[in-house]
């Protein structure tokens, strides 16, 4: 008896066994459905998901970028492998759903596999509807619905060719801008009067017209296809070679994309017996006619309606993942949406209905000279419509009175310009997210309200964009509500906001750093002016703070392509010399690695007595600098110089400075390695390399370190068994040791390690960012994860610095004293070398 009574005993404790949970679709919505779930009953079940697409969960509403260039699929993988892994869910990648076995309990796929289940959640999505029209089925034409359609959409777009869009909706619009990125011509044929006039009403729709022709794709409304026509099947497969519109208007094309609408993906479950109306029918708890399975997504019908807007469809994934955990109180209850264009430079906001109507009054601004409309309906004192466009700064604001149904009597007069305006002056965008009520939304992909920004903002002392972005998801997906959640953020922390790294470049434009060099890279933008151009600055011209760091991120995104603006320089960088307090200039030649000889020491002192210099210095970088020397001066100075064999230390350069050694084993009892040698080596690779701001390296032969390697952008520490290798060094108006980056057993090692180094702060480094403020943006972890642990990325890297210092080593006093224009290439360093090391 008492064996039985420990038996039940032990049984009670133990836990209860994992219910089995199937999922069949692995898009956004169930994968927001899952980490709703983790979060609540982390234990209770044993997840299986069959994915008909061969890879992970991604942020499918950022697949424009993708296609414009903007982003990588990488960049937009909402889950990769090691999640899956870590909360021990099965995925099948590339396995579609054929059958539901209700009775059985079973789901089966294309390939065979079969799987029990307790619970199921279908999240099949939804199917883009294809126009029935002649040539429908020609190759090259394609629907805009996954990565697969975006993948097959870029090949052809390697040909430069001509596309039509059938659609001028969002993704329509989308699509169109993505491929004129990618250097096609490209037509939009709406079959309405307007673009998006679901979202839109006529005047923002003619505005959004006139935005989308000014990028170059023209635009026909009021255009219905007759028919696609395609290439003589004589010459072979027959393809895509123009559209028909009933008007008789032919439109070449090489490629055409139906984005004309879908239509939810429910026949699984019409063959599985559930109910299924236009989508898989579910009530307010998400369960379909089958009360063990739920149906969620664009795939579900729910109180009438399907939804395609990713906001609802993550309002129904938290609905099903708290019924799973056991809330069986949690109901659907759609809310109102919002629709934003992801489309670089076009600002526009639009919810609630704008229809016009006797029972409601409206609001309406029009400021042309800037682009700018605003429109607000009315009915019985409450706002239940709102189109912006070209200033979207209050659309949150305006969005959640809409939502909550707000009396606006006593704000008709001053709504247009912002939350407590007053004689229509508009408000400081911090107070504007400061009247809003805790439960607002900021976010409405992710559902991510005020109150949950400063609740996390507080509990884990966050101080930046991209920390509140990991926590809470605001802003991880389209982008668009950014600007506001720093709003909240600055609201929150105030001055204590660590906002570097959302800084517009300057005041002729709102776009940070990194957006504009991922801009320049995407839309191939080899000019200043393009640049201007192309990204809407405010000066047509630029002004002094943008205009060097724009030169610099063309230098270093085309090198070989874009020619160095010397006017764009700062005065030292333009002169090739530094200026001094009275007027005169410092000129300092290159001395390798610190070393120089007797014939060198004579040239610089016959320099200095034929031009009667002032004053010699040595220099903290073990150079000789001539100070005093008059403009006038340079050319002369620099020809004597140069007939010496020597070349600019660049002492003014935003680049290599110097890289100090000691004179190490050759000389030194202490010394380990060459240290003298490899900083000559060093030297000779990486000069003239275009870097965000200065760089200083030093070589230090043992670990003494006289060469004071451990407070330089990069150093070196030689040691018995190679190299250490360290970085991020200050010893200016900041003081900051160095950190450890990794150990080379050889020279060449080192030297790949070290360019590596460099390139990936090329790549990443925003303009008069130091090394070691760049790290600890980006942190020293990731940094030695790419050029030390991955040796593939490394080369890679390498590889992208030597063809760049192809274009980068050239000694402008050369330039200067050979009377050529400073943008004509004349190399003069001997690449080989670090390559001979390598060997």
């Amino acid at each position: 008896m008492h064996h039985v009574q420990k038996e039940a005993l032990e049984a009670a404790a133990s836990p209860a066994p994992r219910q089995r949970l199937v999922i069949v679709g692995n898009g956004m919505s169930p994968g927001r459905a899952l980490e709703k779930l983790f979060e609540a009953a982390p234990e209770a079940y044993k997840v299986t998901i069959f994915n008909a697409e061969p890879r992970v969960n991604y942020d499918r509403i950022m697949l424009s970028p993708v296609l414009s260039g903007e982003k990588t699929f990488d960049q937009i993988v909402i889950h990769g492998d090691g999640w899956y892994v870590d909360h021990g869910v099965t995925l099948y990648k590339g396995h579609r759903v054929v059958a539901i076995d209700r009775d059985a309990r079973t789901v089966t796929s294309e390939h065979g596999v079969v799987e029990p289940y307790d619970k199921l959640i279908i999240a099949t999505g939804s199917t883009p509807i294809v126009l029935p029209v002649p040539g429908c089925k020609l190759a090259g034409v394609l629907t805009y619905r996954d990565l697969d359609d975006v993948t097959a959409m870029l090949l052809v777009a390697r040909s430069r060719g001509h596309a039509v869009v059938i659609g001028g909706g969002l993704l329509g619009l989308e699509a169109a801008i993505g491929l004129r990125e990618q250097g096609m011509e490209v037509s939009v044929v709406h079959l309405m009067p307007t673009l998006m006039e679901r979202q839109l009403d006529t005047p923002s729709g003619l505005l959004l017209a006139q935005a989308i022709e000014a990028r170059g794709v023209r635009v026909h409304t009021g255009a219905n296809t007759r028919e696609i026509l395609g290439t003589d099947p004589g010459a072979g497969p027959s393809r895509v070679r123009a559209v028909l519109l009933d008007d008789g208007t032919e439109l070449p094309a090489d490629l055409v994309v139906m984005a004309v609408g879908i239509r939810p993906s429910a026949a699984l479950a019409r063959d599985a017996g559930l109910a299924v109306n236009r989508g898989i029918v579910v009530g307010p708890d998400m369960r379909t006619s089958d009360p063990d399975i739920f149906a969620l997504g664009e795939c579900a019908e729910a109180r009438g309606q399907c939804f395609g807007l990713v906001a609802p469809l993550y309002e129904m994934a938290a609905i099903v993942a708290a019924q799973l955990a056991g809330d069986a109180t949690a109901a659907f209850n759609p809310s109102a949406t919002a629709t934003k264009l992801k489309v670089t430079g076009i600002n526009l906001f639009s919810a609630g209905d704008f229809s016009e109507g006797e029972d409601r009054q409206e609001i309406v601004l029009r400021d042309a000279a800037r682009g700018v409309y605003r429109r607000l309906a009315l009915k019985e004192d409450r706002l239940i419509g709102v189109v912006l466009y070209g200033d979207v700064a209050h659309g949150a604001w305006l969005f959640d009175l809409l939502k909550r149904g707000a009396d606006i009597s006593d704000l008709r007069e001053t709504m247009m310009f912002g939350p407590g305006a007053a004689g229509g002056a508009p408000l400081d965008p911090t107070a504007a997210v400061a009247a809003l009520p805790d439960d607002a939304e900021i976010c409405g992909c992710n559902g991510v309200c005020k109150g949950k920004i400063v609740d996390t903002i507080r509990a884990k002392g966050l101080r930046s964009l991209d920390g509140v972005r990991a926590h809470t998801k605001a802003s991880a997906s389209c982008g668009s509500c950014t600007g506001l959640v720093e709003q909240v953020i600055k609201l929150t922390l105030g001055d204590a906001y660590e906002a570097a790294s959302v800084q517009p470049v300057c005041g002729c434009t709102a776009l940070g750093h990194d957006d504009v060099r991922r801009l320049i890279v995407a839309k191939a933008l080899k000019s200043i002016p393009a640049v201007m151009q192309a990204l809407d600055w405010t000066s047509s011209c630029g002004c002094a703070k943008c205009r060097p760091a724009l030169n610099y991120y063309l230098l270093a995104a085309w090198p070989g392509e874009y020619q160095d603006d010397g006017q764009s320089r700062f005065i030292n960088e333009r002169v090739h010399a530094n200026i001094q307090k009275d007027g005169t200039y410092s000129v300092v030649p290159r001395m390798w690695g610190g070393v120089t000889s007797a014939a060198e020491l004579r040239a610089i002192a016959d320099v200095v007595d034929k031009f009667a210099i002032p004053t010699v210095k040595v220099t903290g970088g073990q150079r000789i600098d001539l100070l005093g020397v008059r403009k006038a001066q340079l050319p002369a100075v620099w020809a004597d110089l140069n007939a010496a064999g020597l070349i600019s230390g660049a002492a003014y350069a935003k680049g290599l400075r110097t890289v100090k050694t000691c004179v190490g084993s050759d000389w030194c009892r202490f010394g380990t390695q060459d240290s003298t040698g490899l900083g000559v080596k060093l030297e000779k690779f990486l000069w003239g390399s275009w870097t965000p701001a200065k760089v200083k390296l030093a070589v230090s032969g043992c670990p003494r370190n006289c060469a004071e390697a451990t407070c330089k952008d990069v150093g070196v520490i030689c040691v018995d068994s190679g190299y250490d290798i360290v970085f991020a060094g200050a010893a200016g108006l900041d003081i900051k040791g160095t950190e450890a980056l990794g150990h080379a057993e050889t020279e060449a090692e080192t030297i790949e390690i070290i360019a590596a180094l460099v390139q990936l702060y090329r790549e990443q480094g925003r303009y008069l960012e130091r090394i070691y403020k760049w790290a600890k943006r980006v942190g020293a972890a990731a940094i030695k994860a790419q050029v030390v642990d991955d040796a593939e990325k490394r080369r890679a890297l390498y590889d992208r610095f030597v063809v760049s210092q192809h274009f980068a080593q050239t000694d402008p006093w050369a330039e200067r004293v050979a009377g050529k224009d400073a943008h004509e290439f004349v190399p003069i360093a001997d690449l080989a070398l670090a390559a001979e090391g390598r060997r």
